[in-house]
């Protein structure tokens, strides 16, 4: 068995050089191979170095230690050909009541600050989960690794929900109009004629059937303003208007590539929300 790897994704510089010396204290054999200070290091660090374990902060710049991990869900490679998707544990400061979404998912959290008995309970999990990738696996269970991807998926959907609900997604009032502003001239575009929303940098693309338009406001910001029924996230930068979508095909690697009414292009579902496209 190789030694264990780990990455550590925590802005607070003090938290993550205890953290890392706590493992090497309860863990000799873990190999921390990156530490960094925000979401979008941790998703490129991880997806180059493929550890066994990942310690997510919840609040990091550039993105959450929740958008951090459905980026890793997404642009994982086919675990056939990779390395199993590392598991996740999120560093929190959240309070017991928000806890209890993390507690019914069972994804392993550790609440700021850091208490080193309740890190090395978390540690005997990780190495027991780890242990068990490591088992030969019985006959007829060949796709356990995708299993457990599966199964990873699953509770990010949940988490994402959940965080989605803390923000009031879908609660406040529907946007009717979006208003792209191009110099001196508003384009008044009803959100009725909107096929889909795509992140772009600090821009979101609006695309109807006839042009595109750019608004300066982030993809986060817009969702909760839109009917969840109609506008269907399909990636973490894409939202869809569910009627424009004509045909929805799933690949071996799990995505769903879509194809839209009115539209040349194609869209792309991710894993994370393939479960949204099931023949009925």
């Amino acid at each position: 068995m190789n030694a264990p790897r780990a990455l550590i994704a925590e802005d607070e510089p003090l938290l993550a050089a205890g953290l890392q010396a706590d493992l090497a204290a309860l863990w000799p054999a873990l190999q921390v191979v990156a530490s960094v200070g925000d979401g979008h290091s941790a998703v490129r660090q991880a997806l180059a170095l493929q550890p066994d374990v990942c310690f997510l902060d919840i609040r990091m710049p550039g993105s959450t230690g929740l958008e951090a991990a459905q980026a890793l869900a997404e642009d994982w490679p086919d675990v056939s050909t990779s390395a199993p998707f590392p598991l996740l544990v999120f560093v929190t400061a959240y309070d017991q009541y928000a806890l209890q979404a993390f507690e019914a998912q069972a994804v392993d959290y550790l609440v700021k600050p850091l208490d080193r008995q309740r890190l090395a309970a978390c540690v005997q999990r990780l190495q027991a989960r780890l242990a068990e990738r490591e088992r030969p696996a019985p006959p007829g269970a060949a796709a356990a690794p995708d299993a457990a991807l599966q199964a990873t998926l699953s509770q990010l959907r949940a988490l994402l929900g959940g965080a989605a609900a803390g923000m009031g997604a879908g609660t406040g009032p529907r946007l009717e109009v979006i208003q792209a502003q191009v110099g001196n001239l508003v384009h008044m575009v009803p959100v009725s004629d909107v096929l889909y929303f795509e992140a772009a940098d600090k821009y979101v693309r609006v695309v109807t059937a006839e042009r595109e338009h750019l608004i300066r406001t982030s993809l986060r910001e817009l969702l909760p303003q839109l009917d969840p029924q109609a506008f269907w996230q399909v990636h973490r930068g894409t939202v869809v208007q569910a009627r424009c979508i004509a045909t929805a095909r799933r690949e071996e690697s799990g995505k769903v590539t879509l194809s839209l009414s009115g539209r040349p292009e194609k869209l792309t579902a991710s894993r994370l929300y393939a479960h949204l496209f099931k023949g009925m």
